[in-house]
Formats: C-alpha cells, structure tokens, sequence
C-alpha cells in the first residue's frame, strides 16, 4: 500500500514535544519530508531520537513564531532543505488562565502574540511561499481547541485565542481556494500532553482542588471516557494533509471524544 503523504514537505511548528511530535512522526511514517520548528534553541530529548531515526527527511529549525524574521528565515531554510512547503501544521501555542477579573493585559498579550499573530502570519506567509510556489495540493491545517468553541470562566483569554483560529481557518480557505490550496483546523479536546502538568496546577489553584484532581475529571467527564493521547490527533492529520482530502476546506474538526457535537 503507497504512504500517504509521499512527495509532501511538511512544515510543522510546536513540534518539539507533545501533539507536534506526534504528528511529525505520523507524517514521516506516511513519506513526507518534514521540517518541525519550536523555540528551544535545541531539539528535545525525544526530537533527537526522530531526527536520528530520519536524518534524510526530517530537521529542526528553532523559530520564535512572534519575530516575522524568524519566520521567513524558517521557511526560506525549509525549502532549501526539502522544497517548496506543500503542508503547513500550524500548532505553536502557549496556555494560561486566571479568573476574569483577575486578568492582566501581560497574560493577554502573551497568549495572543503566540496563539493569534504568530499562527496568523506563520500561516500568511507559507501561504504567500506556495501561491509564489504553484504548490500543488497545498493544505494548511491550524491547531484549534475546544476552547474555541465556548467560553470558559478561568480560560478567557485562550478561548478567545483558539475561536479566533477557527474563524482565520474559514477566512484563509474562502481565499486560497481559487489558488486550489486547503484550509482547515483541528479542534482536540482534553489531550494528555505534558502541557496538562501546568493546567492541572492552575486549576487546583484557583478551584482549590488537590494536583491531578481536575485531569481526572475532565478525563472521566469525556463520553468516551478518557482524556485523548496526542497520538489521537495523527488520523485526522495525516487524512487533511492528504489528497485524500482534496474537497475538504474551511472545516474544524473535533476530535475530543464526543465532547463538542455540531
């Protein structure tokens, strides 16, 4: 059976760890060549292993998704690596909570410098690199959240970030589409990435529950029962980044255990 992903360069940011990781690793499995960028000036313990297992088709790029330089200096090191970009996983984000009245103008532009201009221009500019390409098949797939879909009393500001990403993914496809290029998201639910270590600690801050007490609830108040693993999110990745995909655009798609219905 042929890989999935064969002649695509994928680019992936956030990669390092996590939902990324696991989702470069699903990429490289389908045949794609991919280029994962994150902040740390080095490659994670586990980035390491998959480069060494992949040294012809995979390489890390640190990127500050915040410093347009940085970007195009990204995209410009990924093609001369592997070729014009036909894929972009758009998944750097950062959390942090606090009750509404408590909120500060520092939380807010943190989280919306990383979560909505930086996912907005990285997906900008490797958008404006495949129209300048003539990629072919081009698909973009941008990390929502659940969040996204509704308000949370401790999570303004980043439910705000995430249902800004949905509506970017609905605007970018209605304009890439006479280009042939694809735009769509991926809303997970609860996932455990080791992201939830630092979740789970606000939480019982500020609800006053004991540690780990708030990740076993969401966990169980899943109707599948369980929080996702971030190998969860790879199917649905791989599948928008196919051709297999080719009439699907402008589309979130939940993928949290029934959590969110549409």
């Amino acid at each position: 059976m042929s890989l999935r992903l064969t002649h695509k360069h994928a680019l992936l940011t956030g990669a390092a760890g996590g939902i990324g990781l696991a989702v470069a690793t699903a990429y490289l499995q389908q045949g794609a060549r991919c280029t994962v960028a994150d902040i740390g000036k080095t490659a994670s313990a586990e980035l390491t292993r998959l480069l060494q297992a992949y040294p012809d088709s995979l390489q890390y790029l640190p990127t500050d998704v915040t410093r347009p330089e940085q970007v195009d200096a990204l995209i410009h090191a990924a093609s001369a690596r592997f070729g014009a970009i036909t894929t972009l996983f758009n998944n750097a984000a950062i959390f942090d909570m606090a009750p509404l009245l408590e909120s500060d103008e520092a939380m807010y532009d943190r989280i919306f410098a990383v979560n909505v201009k930086g996912a907005f221009f990285v997906m900008q500019k490797v958008l404006a690199h495949m129209v300048a390409s003539q990629v072919q098949g081009g698909a973009v797939i941008n990390m929502a959240s659940q969040a996204g879909r509704r308000g949370e009393a401790l999570v303004s500001h980043y439910c705000a970030s995430k249902a800004a990403i949905i509506s970017y993914t609905q605007s970018a496809a209605l304009a890439m589409a006479p280009h042939r290029i694809r735009v769509n998201g991926i809303a997970p639910g609860v996932i455990a990435t080791p992201m939830w270590k630092d979740v789970d600690a606000l939480f019982a801050k500020y609800e006053n529950l004991p540690i780990g007490e708030k990740k076993r609830r969401v966990g169980e108040a899943v109707p599948l029962g369980h929080m996702g693993d971030p190998t969860d999110l790879c199917g649905a990745a791989v599948f928008l980044a196919s051709d297999e995909a080719s009439y699907i655009t402008a589309q979130t798609l939940n993928v949290d255990g029934g959590n969110v219905m549409n």
